[in-house]
């Protein structure tokens, strides 16, 4: 039987990259790491790291067992959880990893009322991209993860994982105040020869898509993730962008213009582990932000 702390330790080697890093990542002194990997090389018979300079690179085997290693210990976590939470929702905790401008409009009122109504039940907050998101709730770092893909979800964002639906939110392309109107709304090609303003790497691939399907490949001159900054950049005419619909509620420039991109919109989803039921607390906060999203037009900017 192998010991799931091994399993951690290698994990924890394979993310950080070297002994040193996963001995800090785990508060472990290093020799101690360097038993568990040793250990761990005897039970399974096969050598899974080795040294590269300051670091160490996986084999094809360590990289193996670490996909499976996370899976491992992303079910004994749930197990955890369901357990914990099996006597009610007196007690037990949600991690939740989400996306920024989910964070400044969905989650503070979702969270009042699950303090409200669950008051045993704890929560944790962490900001993460949806990539980052989901590889945290595979690793067992978070109890859900709050997401959004444009189109369909890819493939990998479905691994391990059952993402619950919550919104269709919309789509706006942001120009300086002073910017006429397009004639249809949200033209994109009409703005072909400026520069664009570009966010995280999946709403930058968004962009580029939508931008070559309206005909031209769009110069992007700035990216950042912060949608209060992509703002001011359009405002001091530095460029145009497209926003979604939870940006602009949660931040609104008054020195720009919003146009509502027909057909385009981007699904907001809870990502919970497995394919099994999640445990109670999980389930409580799915069903209070469910409500939550329902309240009002929360993709809708004032």
């Amino acid at each position: 039987m192998w010991n799931l702390t091994r399993l951690r330790v290698l994990v924890a080697v394979a993310r950080e990259g070297s002994v040193t890093g996963a001995a800090e990542a785990l508060h472990y002194a290093q020799p101690s790491v360097s038993h568990h990997l040793a250990r761990l090389e005897a039970e399974v018979g096969v050598v899974l790291v080795r040294r590269a300079g300051r670091g160490v690179l996986l084999t094809d085997a360590g990289r193996l067992l670490v996909a499976r290693a996370e899976e491992i210990l992303g079910r004994v976590e749930s197990a955890r959880a369901e357990v914990a939470a099996h006597a009610g929702l007196r007690t037990g905790r949600v991690r939740l990893a989400a996306f920024p401008s989910s964070l400044a409009t969905l989650v503070p009122p979702a969270v009042a009322r699950l303090a409200a109504e669950h008051p045993g039940v704890e929560l944790a907050l962490t900001e993460a991209e949806p990539p980052a998101a989901l590889t945290a709730l595979r690793n067992a770092d978070v109890d859900a993860a709050l997401v959004f893909a444009h189109d369909e979800p890819p493939a990998g964002d479905q691994r391990n994982t059952t993402l619950l639906p919550l919104m269709r939110e919309p789509l706006f392309l942001v120009t300086p105040a002073d910017c006429e109107p397009s004639a249809a709304p949200g033209e994109l090609a009409r703005h072909a020869d400026r520069s664009w303003i570009a966010g995280c790497e999946r709403c930058r691939a968004h962009l580029v898509s939508i931008c070559e399907r309206a005909g031209f490949t769009p110069r992007i001159t700035f990216e950042t993730d912060d949608y209060v900054a992509v703002q001011s950049l359009v405002a001091a005419g530095l460029g145009v962008s497209v926003l979604p619909g939870l940006a602009l509620a949660a931040h609104r420039d008054e020195r720009v213009r919003v146009e509502r991109l027909s057909d385009e919109t981007r699904c907001v989803s809870l990502a919970v582990y497995g394919t099994s039921p999640p445990a109670e607390p999980v389930a409580a906060f799915g069903a209070v932000l469910t409500e939550t999203v329902t309240e009002r037009p929360w993709a809708e900017p004032d």
